[in-house]
């Protein structure tokens, strides 16, 4: 089922490099959703730029098993496969860099290759990373730097926040060292490490940004809707965006962003039927990735997001929230009735939410701007976030 909209002005495609991202849009990285099943379902909506996993630099320079694997491009990726590092260290990220564009440990060479300093996590940050990292704007050229030089022709791009807290504020000093350092592009989450998920992102300083980078300017935060990414490109006038949790338990909403950015007011409001084949075929490629057990223990967690305004009796969802098998998945779908899609949904928040609160740092890490120093022991060893 789909609704219309006011039909909207066609958004050109990104440019990264030499890599065309059309519709300039992205799936943002995130820890245990972004693996190559959800990233082949998402991409059968519509088109854009799907990244995999955030991937820790330090594991995959010590060729981490479970890193290694978490590396590896889905079929159809060969062409726009897109990685996630986090690095604190510039000699390890240039390292990292060099292993997937060189060595191509992902089976593929990446056509895209990202920077997290936004995570928010206080056992991130307490060590310096993250969005912490930015602050110390010194070393945060030295890894830009260090990353864009080793991926020679692969577009490296940079992903952040606006800063630690409103009084530690860094997001214009990050938007011009990367676009300095060779960056191809920045994204912006319009919220500060405190803020964590909580509150309204504040799409303003993704206005700011533009005005002071001539790079693309990508914009992160509250994209629920395809007509909330639309917003946000007319009033910030960003080049194109980031969604993370807008999609759990809504893959076609890239489909509706497609539609958006070429100027179709057509939305997708699928029956309860069509969610059902939705949800099966999500698990179907977790299963194929993972072994069939495995496979529908993880999809697990995304039972909630799918089912989200649905009306659905509370021993099905008890059932479905311990599905083991593929078949077992299919019958307890078939017991709900088919309904409407829940509209009352649109446009509310899913995943992750948060109370704010003071960012961790570690100790004197305020104090000087320009120390060049990697934070020590800041390095994570696991991938994924």
């Amino acid at each position: 089922m789909t609704s219309t909209l006011e039909r909207a002005t066609a958004l050109p495609p990104l440019q990264l490099g030499g890599l065309t991202v059309d519709p300039a849009v992205v799936l943002a990285p995130m820890a245990g959703i972004t693996n190559p099943a959800f990233r082949t379902l998402c991409r059968e909506f519509g088109a854009g730029l799907y990244v995999c996993e955030m991937i820790t630099t330090r594991a995959l320079v010590e060729r981490n098993v479970k890193t290694l694997q978490m590396v590896q491009a889905a079929p159809g990726e060969a062409d726009a496969f897109s990685v996630q590092l986090y690095g604190v260290d510039p000699a390890t990220v240039g390292r990292a860099v060099e292993m997937l564009v060189d060595e191509e440990v992902a089976g593929t060479r990446p056509a895209h290759i990202d920077l997290n300093f936004g995570c928010p996590v206080p056992k991130v940050t307490r060590k310096g990373g993250g969005s912490a990292l930015p602050w110390r704007r010194v070393l945060f050229g030295n890894i830009v730097r260090a990353a864009v030089r080793a991926a020679g022709d692969v577009p490296v791009t940079v992903k952040t926040r606006i800063g630690i807290d409103p009084e530690h504020v860094t997001y214009l000093d990050a938007g011009r060292i990367a676009q300095d350092e060779g960056a191809a592009a920045i994204t912006l989450h319009g919220r500060t490490a405190d803020q964590l998920y909580s509150g309204t992102a504040d799409w303003s300083h993704i206005a700011r940004l533009v005005e002071e980078v001539s790079i693309p300017v990508l914009g992160n935060g509250d994209l629920w809707e395809a007509d909330d990414a639309l917003r946000m490109v007319a009033e910030t006038g960003c080049a194109g965006v980031v969604v993370g949790r807008g999609c759990l338990g809504r893959p076609w909403l890239f489909g509706d962003l497609a539609a958006a950015f070429a100027g179709s007011p057509r939305r997708t409001l699928p029956g309860f039927r069509e969610v059902a084949a939705v949800m099966h075929r999500h698990a179907t490629l977790l299963a194929a990735d993972q072994g069939e057990l495995h496979g529908c223990t993880d999809f697990r967690k995304h039972v909630a997001w799918y089912l989200k305004g649905f009306s659905v009796g509370s021993d099905v969802r008890r059932a479905l929230a311990m599905v083991s098998g593929l078949d077992e998945l299919a019958e307890l779908l078939d017991r709900i009735p088919d309904q409407p899609y829940p509209e009352a949904v649109l446009g509310a928040p899913r995943g992750r939410t948060s109370q704010p609160r003071p960012v961790a740092l570690p100790e004197g890490w305020l104090a000087d701007r320009d120390d060049p120093r990697p934070p020590a022991g800041a390095e994570l060893e696991t991938s994924g976030g």
